[in-house]
């Protein structure tokens, strides 16, 4: 009995210690009512499962619980804590549960469960230039996490993307599906079907009663207010066109507003408008009007102007009483052009300024305009800051500046900088962007250039085979020269190369060893002294081309024939490689120093340059020139005026370029008492070349040449099309007619490129669609030229990389003496081309072209018919 009360008496303490460890201890799994009143603990342990290849530590920061802290359960903290986790978009499914309970300590644990990622993208029913435009706007990447959000935007952009296209009906259909060799990771499915692209089948406008169709629509030769959406199938949107999108259609339907208030209906509003699907192909657009009254300007009055008096802002506005109430040409000559009343205001410091034209009285159709201006004060240049440049030397870029610190702010010396910054060739024309940031508080202005700078030093490297052997050309253009940091002491040079000054030298060699060597080298800077803006140049060159052994057409021909047939090696009539005859040849060598200065007046565009140049020609048995012995020497004075005011030196929208030059030598014949008349007048003389060496000893002669291309963009933004136009003729003249010069005359035709085997004495003269020199015969000289264009550019690439289509029109004509220049006996082609500028080698390109009219050819007057040209450099 005694051992009974004693198990039940034990029992009964531990009972009763357990009872009491339950109330104070450790409770596992707790159920949290959220109903019941929240109460304070302490977090003593944090754990997570569910990711891998993190921390713990990581993961629980995102959290933002930690240990120590008091929180409530249930409370706003583990709240916010799933929050933090979804907000992160790492996770599909997060949890936080208590896992115990001691006391008023409490052990949290998190659960996550990490979202899949993305093994593969499979597009179906797309192009591979369009696969490529969709990894770019959708922004899935391989390897990267997804969440529906990502997809449901992949969706809309990929839809867009069509839609833009043209493809109004396209269907984006996006499916996930485990990928079953990698642990939560799956594969997309990108199916497109775009059904067929849409076109604008008819345009039904309502309403119209003041604008007919044809003024809305556009005609053939004429713009209509729709300049996005056109009719297909007619007639008048040929080359217009007629692709249909929901931003199109967007923009015309403001288009049609726009040129409702050019015509004065300024309360003109769209009504209704729909697009239904005709069929497949095409859609059918509605469109109705409330045109409403048109009004005229009845009285235009200025308030707030004092640095301008009204009646020379009113002559600026050219608006008058009567005008139509033109809210588009109301803004232009306010804003917009060149000219406009804002531009005069903005150009002499007055940023601050500001007007507000004001409708104050409206009687009838007709209003009454009040121009309210805010002049403000004048602000001044506080700080001009260039960005962006690691190429040339600050100094170098500063004196190209039209905006320095102190000057009053203009807004055309600002753009003036930008042209001259991109012409320098140094940054990217299409970065070269002014960042004005007005300090309102001092009244002033802090300019920042943020410049990006590319390479433009040209090396050229080159192998050619002729009918002499291979021919090679090494060539280096440094486009950054510092002739000044070469020439410094080596402790005092800024870098260790000679560059950073901006200036030019290049240096070539072509040659095929023995029969043909050109040397070449020129050196040229803008800024000559570094101060002001004088150019100077200085060159030298020297080339020497040898004639083949007359050997060659009797010995040569039969021992490779009967070698041929006797079975030694082969028959090869055309190989001139070991026929060189040393005794035949021509040397040329010759030095040219040059000066220009850049001018104020007409304007500062206008560059006035001068060169003189010295020529020596040595012939030695050549047979194929006027004199096949002696020297002939040229002393030449170039006098040239260059205007450019281009505002892209690799693909110019707007400005133009001119030079108009003329290069003289000194009139020997006027004072060496030599009888020209009876020099060299019968080619069977005995004497005739020892003549014609008398007589061409120093060569004389007056040369004009005149040159003119314009540049206009035909629509607003970087990529637009650009019409070029060309105008081009010279003359070349005599002191003495019984002394005309051979030199210096014109080989016209083909693609206006030289090579050595070209005429030394000539300038080579392009027109696409004819052989080379073709208009002017063999054995004749062109003493006079013209040549026009039209050209019509697009930009497929702009930017350090520049590339650019062209289709073109041209004529042009040479003439043997210049009493026959006719400008309207020209011969005609037509082509299309493309021009590609790469840094490190410049421009070229290739054009095909049909000749229209007869020229001289190997048999006779020939028609130019169809050729290709090749384009190697920037041709004016």
């Amino acid at each position: 009995m005694n051992n009974i009360n004693k198990v039940l008496l034990f029992l009964a303490i531990l009972l009763g210690t357990a009872l009491k460890v339950g109330a104070q201890g450790k409770i596992v799994n707790p159920t949290i009512s959220y109903s019941a009143n929240p109460e304070t603990y302490t977090l003593k342990g944090l754990n997570v499962s569910g990711i891998e290849g993190y921390e713990d530590y990581v993961l629980t920061g995102i959290s933002g619980l930690a240990i120590g802290q008091e929180l409530e359960i249930p409370g706003t903290a583990i709240t916010d804590a799933v929050k933090r986790y979804w907000k992160h978009g790492l996770f599909s499914d997060v949890s936080i549960a208590v896992d115990s309970l001691v006391g008023k300590n409490a052990y949290l644990h998190i659960y996550l469960k990490p979202r899949p990622r993305v093994s593969d993208i499979v597009y179906l029913g797309v192009k591979k230039s369009e696969r490529e435009d969709l990894e770019k706007k959708i922004g899935i990447l391989k390897g990267g996490q997804i969440t529906p959000n990502m997809l449901d935007r992949a969706q809309t952009l990929a839809k867009k993307y069509f839609e833009d296209k043209g493809y109004k009906d396209a269907e984006i259909n996006i499916r996930r599906r485990d990928d079953v060799v990698a642990k939560n990771q799956i594969i997309l499915d990108i199916d497109v079907d775009k059904k067929e692209k849409k076109k604008v089948r008819t345009i039904t406008i309502e309403g119209n009663n003041e604008l007919s169709d044809k003024k809305i629509k556009g005609g053939l030769f004429s713009k209509g207010a729709f300049k996005k959406i056109h009719e297909a199938g007619k007639i008048g949107s040929f080359l217009k066109s007629k692709k249909f999108t929901p931003e199109r259609w967007e923009e015309d339907k403001k288009n049609l507003i726009s040129k409702y208030t050019e015509n004065g209906y300024r309360d003109a509003v769209i009504v209704a408008d729909s697009v239904s699907n005709a069929d497949a192909k095409h859609v059918d657009v509605y469109v109705k009007v409330d045109e409403g009254k048109k009004y005229f300007i009845r009285n235009i009055t200025w308030v707030g102007n004092t640095v301008y008096n009204t009646e020379y802002l009113s002559r600026l506005l050219n608006m008058k009483k009567g005008d139509v109430y033109n809210q588009k040409y109301l803004s232009k000559r306010l804003m917009e052009d060149d000219d406009a009343v804002g531009n005069y205001y903005w150009n002499n410091g007055y940023v601050f300024y500001s007007l507000q034209p004001t409708e104050v009285n409206i009687v009838g159709d007709s209003i009454d305009l009040e121009m309210r201006i805010f002049e403000g004060q004048q602000a001044r240049l506080r700080r001009v800051k260039i960005n962006g440049n690691d190429r040339i030397y600050e100094n170098v870029v500063r004196r190209e500046l039209r905006t320095k610190p102190g000057d009053l702010f203009s807004k055309e010396s600002m753009m003036r900088t930008a042209r001259e910054l991109a012409s320098m060739g140094h940054f990217d024309p299409e970065s070269v962007n002014p960042d004005p940031k007005i300090n309102y508080e001092d009244g002033t202005v802090d300019l920042n250039w943020n410049l990006k700078s590319k390479s433009n030093d040209q090396v050229e490297f080159s192998v050619g085979w002729g009918q002499t052997g291979v021919i090679g050309k090494v060539g280096l253009k440094l486009n950054n020269f510092s002739l000044g940091n070469l020439l410094r002491k080596k402790s005092e040079r800024r870098g260790i190369l000679p560059i950073g000054d901006g200036e030019t030298m290049s240096i070539s060699a072509q040659s095929n060893a023995s029969y043909y060597q050109a040397y070449n080298i020129q050196y040229a800077t803008n800024w000559f002294g570094g101060k002001r803006p004088i150019q100077f140049t200085v060159g030298a060159f020297y080339s020497k081309q040898t004639d083949v052994s007359s050997n060659y057409y009797n010995s040569g021909y039969m021992n490779n024939y009967y070698n041929y047939l006797y079975g030694y090696g082969n028959y090869n009539y055309n190989s001139y490689e070991n026929y060189l005859d040393p005794n035949k040849y021509i040397k040329l060598f010759g030095a040219n120093i040059g000066w220009g200065k850049r001018l104020s007046w007409p304007d500062d565009y206008f560059v006035l340059s001068l060169q003189l140049s010295y020529q020596r020609y040595i012939l030695k048995n050549w047979s194929y020139f006027i004199m096949s012995n002696g020297t002939a020497n040229n002393l030449n004075l170039n006098i040239s005026l260059n205007r450019s005011s281009t505002d892209n030196p690799m693909f110019p929208r707007q400005g133009s370029e001119f030079t108009a030059s003329l290069t003289i030598t000194p009139p020997w014949s006027k004072w060496d008492g030599k009888n020209y008349a009876a020099l060299a007048t019968n080619p069977d003389s005995p004497t005739y070349q020892q003549e014609q060496q008398e007589k061409y000893h120093w060569i004389e002669y007056h040369k004009w040449k005149f040159k003119a291309r314009t540049f206009t963009a035909l629509s607003s933004g970087a990529k637009c099309f650009v019409l070029m136009t060309r105008v081009e003729l010279g003359f070349l003249g005599s002191y003495n007619k019984y002394k005309q010069s051979p030199f210096e005359t014109y080989y016209m035709g083909g693609d206006g490129m030289t090579g050595y085997s070209t005429g030394y004495a000539q300038e080579t003269i392009g027109l696409r669609g004819y052989e080379n020199g073709s208009l002017t015969p063999r054995n004749a000289a062109g003493y006079a030229y013209t040549r026009l264009a039209l050209e019509l550019r697009y930009p497929f690439l702009l930017g350090n990389t520049t590339i650019y289509g062209l289709g073109f029109v041209e004529a042009g004509n040479a003439w043997m003496q210049t009493s026959q220049f006719n400008p309207f006996d020209l011969k005609r082609s037509a082509g299309i081309g493309v021009r590609i500028y790469l840094p490190m080698v410049g421009m070229m390109g290739i054009d095909w072209a049909y000749g229209f009219d007869k020229t001289y050819g190997a048999t006779g007057m020939v028609k130019g018919g169809s050729h290709f040209h090749f384009v190697l450099g920037q041709e004016f």
